[in-house]
């Protein structure tokens, strides 16, 4: 993909993943439209920790995908549209189903209508390796029967579906990337590297608090998932309804990922389980592990990062960082 010039819609610029991508579109060449969801305090998101050069080269516009004549006057004249903007908290999507439903379909669906309408050359929806559930098989392909095991995941579901809908239905130039469990700088602390490094880190937690340790995860650094977005952006318009994993297809447990932080911080607290923590244990996902095959032979694209390093990564950026979070540290979200 030639980027230079290029002009590009990232919905959800303003989130973890999404910001991570903006800044890297811009650094390649293309004409960024960073949409961030609205609030009343003339805030971006993480786009306001970005570099000054970085952020005065983006257009940025907040807004919400749940508005479909906003949607529809930001598509226009777009080459491209990254659409990362969703609700992601699963504890929370227990409480508020509805509101899940509200922006990761009709959101999705007014992007989509949007970007039918615009013209566009490729629409690049993101989904989640939450909609497979509990592996059936490992490691999981894109062939993977989906189950929505959490109204999130099941609202994600209904989003990747509504794309491929507008694949088949309007021949709308879309691909869907799956990443497997990304992590690094930025993600909030509702993620479970996220909230355990916090702990470590932070001197006014006296032990770690954690839920169930025997889950496992393919985790991926924030790099190699934005590089996944790019490589599936590029892909051939033959590729056009396909939908690819994006992970390393390495699987590690929540308890083997906390012992690699504990010993790379060199940090000796308890760890203390707490039932409050778990997910129900029929919405729990106990497996998860990419075959990312098709992924990598359409694009060479692979995950280059090491968990080890990853984490080395994010543990100095959270040291830097740690004055600006939150006070309270017993984020269950």
């Amino acid at each position: 993909m030639q980027w230079t010039g290029k002009k590009v819609l990232v919905s959800g610029a303003d989130g973890f993943i999404g910001s991570h991508l903006a800044e890297a579109l811009v650094s390649v060449g293309a004409d960024v439209t960073a949409l961030s969801l609205y609030n009343s305090f003339d805030r971006h998101g993480w786009l306001d920790h970005s570099p000054p050069d970085i952020r005065a080269a983006m257009q940025m516009v907040r807004g919400d995908v749940r508005d479909p004549h906003q949607m529809k006057a930001l598509a226009a004249g777009q080459d491209i549209i990254f659409h990362l903007a969703a609700l992601i908290a699963i504890p929370y999507s227990y409480e508020a189903p509805a509101s899940y439903v509200d922006t990761n379909v009709h959101g999705t669906l007014n992007l989509l209508t949007a970007a039918r309408e615009a013209g566009v050359e490729r629409f690049v929806h993101t989904s989640t390796s939450e909609v497979y559930g509990t592996a059936q098989f490992t490691p999981i392909t894109e062939d993977h029967p989906l189950q929505g095991q959490s109204p999130y995941s099941a609202s994600k579901i209904g989003a990747d579906v509504m794309v491929e809908s507008f694949y088949r239905s309007f021949d709308l130039p879309a691909v869907t990337l799956r990443p497997f469990n990304t992590y690094g700088p930025r993600q909030s602390e509702r993620a479970v590297i996220s909230t355990i490094i916090r702990q470590v880190l932070d001197p006014r937690c006296e032990v770690i608090r954690i839920g169930d340790l025997t889950p496992k995860r393919d985790f991926n650094y924030v790099a190699d998932t934005v590089a996944a977005f790019l490589a599936a952006a590029a892909t051939p318009a033959s590729f056009n309804g396909h939908v690819f994993n994006a992970g390393s297809g390495r699987m590690v447990t929540i308890r083997e990922t906390l012992d690699t932080i504990l010993q790379l911080s060199g940090c000796t607290k308890d760890v203390v389980q707490e039932q409050a923590r778990n997910r129900p244990v029929k919405s729990e996902v106990f497996a998860l592990m990419a075959d990312a095959e098709k992924l990598v032979s359409a694009t060479d694209w692979s995950a280059k990062t090491s968990l080890e390093q990853g984490l080395k990564e994010t543990l100095a950026w959270w040291s830097d960082n740690l004055g600006n979070t939150r006070s309270e540290a017993d984020f269950m979200r």
